[in-house]
């Protein structure tokens, strides 16, 4: 296949002018409430740190005079400059897209558009008669079939629909005005992630599936790279090296970007297509368009398709910088730091081949794991992802440290005291018992099996996540946008990245975020102010009755909260998926990645349906329904104590989260030579890192 449209400039003969101007009105509505999303009071913003000393009075119960009181200003004012540079960059993007637009929509009709208009019509109501109706059929989404109607209401609830009369015309000018769109962003040199929103954002309200806003990335890359490489000569430069050389010479580019029509002419555009323009305006846009001086808008393919070094930027060197030496030098700060692509993925973990050029997609997905139990692990949980969609990696980190972490995870689970501690704790939730601060003493007494191998991980997975943000900042990825999925310390890799990001004030990288059982702060004045760096949407998937993420961070400050176990509330920008019914077992999360994504919107992931209660909710319910829940456990004299010390928590509401814990255990951490961490007094505090 084909992009639907091979020029901007076909929105002119698709739309008459009176659509034409309610299409610009409807594309700055947009980028109003896209610029309106980064808005917050300073006086809502928080701290970039995860610890609790910035927090202002009405977020902590800390009686007496407010000691912190001089480091409030720094920090809202660090704050408040991260939200001015996002809304100063949202205005350069606006400025380098929305004139071309208005400069396109503005054109007069002349009697060879009108007539070429109603030829265009004429062809498609005889097409018309052999197409079904929209709506009525399924179209296809990677390994998936997605209906219609269900998509764009998918859609419609994470973008929000402006209300458009453009919904009233036919499917095909609203499909043809929305790649044509597409184009013209593309047609900055970037697909930045405010770009990726706002194609989004216009395909909600023209009620367009995502799926096909998908399918249209998809061909351009495909096109863009056929097209790049399309002679041994530009074959030959496809290199981090001969790119990273061409980016220094941005003079030699601009003279591409300032050429019009007088030099590439609509109807040479066209031939250097090969033909993917739409049949029915193909000979159009040259014939009738060619003497309309659009500057460098009109010439956007050529210039692309002419220039395969502006290819090589946008995909980051052809996908070399992901996976070629450039990676080296982060793997000397976080050991086995490398990027790991699923398309290729069957060639070995450690093969240095880069995807091949059928594999380059407009977006990039960037997976992270929070522990492993084999090598293998480091791809298994990523692969529902749809690589026809998407450029899918993994990041591959500290293997030693993650699966050391999953051993000892494993170790814990299977013990006889977590098993009547699962039992017994079914009365209560987890975050109920962390708040307790009390945990039976034979669950403690192998707490530092656990402890030491999660704080060594916790800190390795924050040192990750600021060489990720390095890495996208220097532009690994090309132009496109990325979207991070974690679980676990994943998360907590995510959650650093997204701090770096933030204090360097660098925008337009990240897409969608997803964090699933983070050991990370929940406080929604932190939220606000990383929110900053996204364009799109932060999930934070969590359950209340996770008992493996409430005990690891029982020695960590409570007084911002835990986004594994409870929402992120009130943040503009992000959405919470409770699982509290469903899922307590946080080692479940790597296997129900796919029906978790499917639930926050993502198209064309694979999974097997519904996710299933596991065996503590069930208990839950049984207890709830007033049956007798009995341990497995055999030995009864150990499960009498451990009944009794359950029974003896104090609970505090779940809702008191605002309240500190005196109690708190001070902690050290020192990480050797050998990379050994010891603790010098109790359990480490990975937090303070």
């Amino acid at each position: 296949m084909a992009p639907l449209c091979a020029d901007p400039r076909q929105v002119v003969i698709a739309l008459d002018p009176t659509r034409r101007a309610a299409l610009l009105r409807l594309v700055e509505e947009i980028i109003a409430f896209m610029t309106l999303q980064l808005v917050n009071p300073s006086d809502e913003l928080g701290s970039l740190t995860d610890s609790d000393e910035d927090l202002d009075d009405k977020q902590t119960a800390e009686p007496g005079p407010r000691k912190a009181g001089p480091r409030k200003r720094p920090t809202g004012r660090a704050a408040e400059q991260i939200q001015e540079a996002a809304m100063e960059y949202m205005q350069e993007w606006k400025a380098g897209f929305l004139p071309k637009l208005q400069e396109i929509v503005g054109v007069q009709d002349t009697p060879k558009i009108k007539e070429e208009r109603k030829s265009r019509q004429y062809a498609l109501d005889k097409e018309a008669l052999n197409t079904p109706e929209d709506g009525e059929n399924l179209i296809g989404s990677g390994a998936a079939l997605v209906d219609k109607s269900e998509d764009v209401a998918a859609l419609q609830k994470l973008y929000r629909p402006m209300p458009t009369r453009l919904t009233t015309g036919p499917a095909q000018d609203r499909r043809e005005a929305l790649s044509c769109v597409l184009l013209l962003l593309l047609s900055t040199g970037k697909y930045s992630a405010h770009s990726r929103t706002m194609v989004l954002y216009l395909a909600s309200a023209l009620e367009i599936p995502q799926t096909f806003v998908n399918r249209e990335e998809v061909e351009i890359a495909h096109s863009l790279m056929e097209s790049s490489t399309a002679d041994k000569t530009k074959q030959d430069t496809m290199s981090a090296e001969a790119e990273a050389e061409r980016r220094r010479q941005q003079n030699k580019f601009s003279r591409f970007w300032k050429v019009g029509l007088a030099s590439v002419a609509g109807a040479a555009v066209i031939g250097v297509t090969g033909g993917l323009a739409a049949p029915l305006v193909a000979g159009a846009i040259g014939g009738i368009m060619g003497g309309v001086g659009l500057g460098g808008v009109a010439s956007f393919l050529g210039i692309f398709w002419l220039n395969g070094a502006l290819v090589g930027t946008l995909f980051g060197a052809y996908g070399a910088k992901m996976t070629g030496e450039l990676m080296d030098k982060y793997a000397k700060e976080v050991e086995d730091f490398k990027f790991i692509p699923l398309a290729s993925a069957g060639h070995g973990l450690d093969d240095p081949e880069s995807p091949a050029k059928e594999t380059r997609r407009l977006r990039v997905t960037i997976g992270i794991n929070g522990w492993l139990n084999d090598e293998s692990d480091i791809t298994t949980p990523w692969r529902v992802l749809p690589t026809s969609e998407t450029e899918v990696f993994a990041l591959r980190y500290e293997m030693k440290t993650l699966l050391s972490l999953g051993t000892a995870l494993q170790d814990l689970v299977q013990s006889f005291a977590w098993k009547t501690l699962k039992v017994e704790i079914v009365k209560r939730t987890v975050l109920a018992t962390l708040w307790a601060a009390l945990w039976p003493i034979q669950v403690l007494a192998a707490a530092s099996n656990v402890d030491n191998p999660f704080s060594r991980a916790s800190n390795r997975s924050k040192k990750a996540g600021r060489l990720l943000a390095d890495a996208l900042i220097n532009k690994v990825q090309g132009e496109r946008p990325v979207t991070l999925i974690g679980y676990s310390l994943g998360a907590t890799a995510i959650h650093a990245c997204l701090q770096s990001l933030a204090e360097r004030k660098a925008f337009g990288l990240i897409d969608n975020v997803v964090i699933i059982g983070a050991p990370a702060p929940s406080n929604a004045a932190h939220w606000r102010t990383l929110r900053c760096v996204l364009s799109g949407t932060l999930f934070n998937v969590y359950s209340e009755n996770d008992l493996i993420l409430g005990f690891v961070y029982r020695m960590h400050s409570l007084a911002l909260g835990i986004a594994g176990l409870q929402a992120i509330t009130p943040v503009k920008g992000v959405q919470n998926l409770d699982l509290s019914e469903r899922v307590s077992g946080h080692l479940r999360y790597p296997s129900l990645t796919g029906e978790i994504l499917q639930e926050c919107g993502f198209t064309g992931v694979r999974c097997d349906g519904e996710i299933e209660k596991d065996d503590l909710i069930r208990m839950k319910d049984d207890v709830q329904k007033g049956e007798v829940v009995e341990s497995d456990a055999g030995n009864s004299e150990a499960q009498s104590r451990m009944t009794h010390e359950v029974g003896a928590l104090k609970i505090s509401p779940a809702s008191s989260a605002n309240e500190p814990r005196r109690s708190e255990i001070e902690t050290d951490t020192m990480d050797s030579d050998e990379g050994r961490t010891r603790s010098s007094r109790g359990v480490t505090d990975s937090c303070q890192e």
